[in-house]
């Protein structure tokens, strides 16, 4: 077994590093998922997801991972019609391939990796077919690619047949996103990516429109049915027993995101994100063949893919040295590595993460 890593240097984009505060706040007592405590801790907890998600609405604690909530939103949101899923990368497909396990009839759309959709086009798209929903990765974990989920929700949204389902597992809580104010249908996240907690939750806000065809849907199971998630929520409950001392854990974490506040939160993603960019600029103005791989003003503040043919011998020797970052993921995992400046991480670590790092591109 691998000794632990010192505080700072886990920069795998997912899961990601938890502080040592918030992983002690889990060894609270055990409590019954009925009854006055577990209204207070879930109280306490929807408070502070709300300004995570931008939203008024009740959020969903599933646990599960965020794939969990995919095909719940696959499930409860397409009755009849066909889903058209946005696939630019590994996890848009995933979203793809949930739909399809799950007996949707799927068209894809997918474009070059590293890139992303047109929201013109699809304004086409949707004008040329009858869709029940649209399903896209905001933020592309295995390229580091962003969405312009604002841009795509105002499309959608002029389709009020067809439902938007996103998928930010590397967004929520990294990436601006205003759940109310753009009109999404159903976005979902986990909680160990942007939020820096261990895994084992997912979280998900779903509008009206889905709830209506979720009361509708006639395959959507038992625990994933989001019409009774939504119910059990706003009573502050949950259908089935949930993860007591993950929820210690959200609580916690959630108190320390509102000091920091979102607005905060989200800026400095970006100045960790500019920061990966500017080292790269200087690694290839030292002659390294490096780029970053998704498409120039489309980049995720959470996650940067680095274009490399050393990809695998840099993953390996930033570990021998104590540090972990991502490999390449899928079709790339022989041609980049990822650096996951996310959750808690603060601009000194990704400096001493960078530092080391040229020494062993150099």
């Amino acid at each position: 077994m691998s000794q632990p890593l010192e505080p700072g240097r886990f920069f795998l984009p997912g899961p990601t590093e938890v502080h040592p505060d918030v992983l002690g706040a889990q060894n609270g007592p055990m409590i019954g998922h009925r009854g006055k405590a577990i209204v207070d801790l879930f109280t306490s907890i929807q408070a502070g997801l709300e300004p995570v998600f931008a939203t008024k609405r009740p959020v969903i604690v599933s646990t599960s991972s965020a794939t969990g909530l995919m095909e719940a939103g696959l499930r409860n949101g397409v009755l009849d019609h066909r889903v058209l899923s946005l696939v630019n990368g590994a996890f848009s497909r995933r979203f793809a391939d949930i739909a399809r396990s799950s007996g949707k009839d799927v068209e894809v759309w997918e474009i070059e990796w590293g890139h992303v959709h047109d929201p013109d086009e699809l304004h086409e798209r949707l004008n040329g077919d009858l869709y029940d929903a649209v399903t896209l990765s905001q933020s592309e974990t295995s390229t580091g690619a962003l969405q312009d989920l604002q841009s795509i929700a105002g499309v959608v949204g002029q389709h009020p047949d067809t439902l938007l389902l996103v998928d930010s597992v590397t967004g929520i809580g990294g990436v601006e996103t205003h759940t109310d104010d753009w009109g999404i249908d159903f976005i979902l996240t986990g909680s160990q990516k942007a939020l820096a907690l261990p895994p084992g939750l997912a979280f998900g806000v779903a509008n009206e429109a889905i709830l209506a065809r979720s009361a509708k849907s006639l395959d959507k199971g038992w625990y994933f049915d989001l019409e009774m998630l939504h119910e059990q929520v706003a009573d502050h409950q949950t259908p089935a027993t949930p993860a007591i001392s993950l929820l210690y854990a959200l609580d916690f974490q959630l108190k320390r995101i509102a000091a920091e506040t979102m607005a905060a939160r989200w800026q400095r993603h970006l100045d960790m994100q500019e920061r990966t960019f500017q080292w790269v600029g200087e690694m290839k103005e030292r002659g390294q063949e490096i780029e970053v791989f998704a498409a120039e003003g489309h980049r995720s503040p959470t996650v940067t893919c680095i274009a490399s043919d050393k990809s695998r011998e840099i993953v390996s020797e930033m570990f021998n040295r104590g540090w972990v970052i991502g490999g390449g993921y899928g079709p790339l995992k022989d041609s980049t590595f990822r650096i996951g400046h996310m959750g808690d991480h603060i601009m000194v670590e990704l400096e001493e993460l960078l530092e080391v790092l040229t020494d062993v591109v150099s």
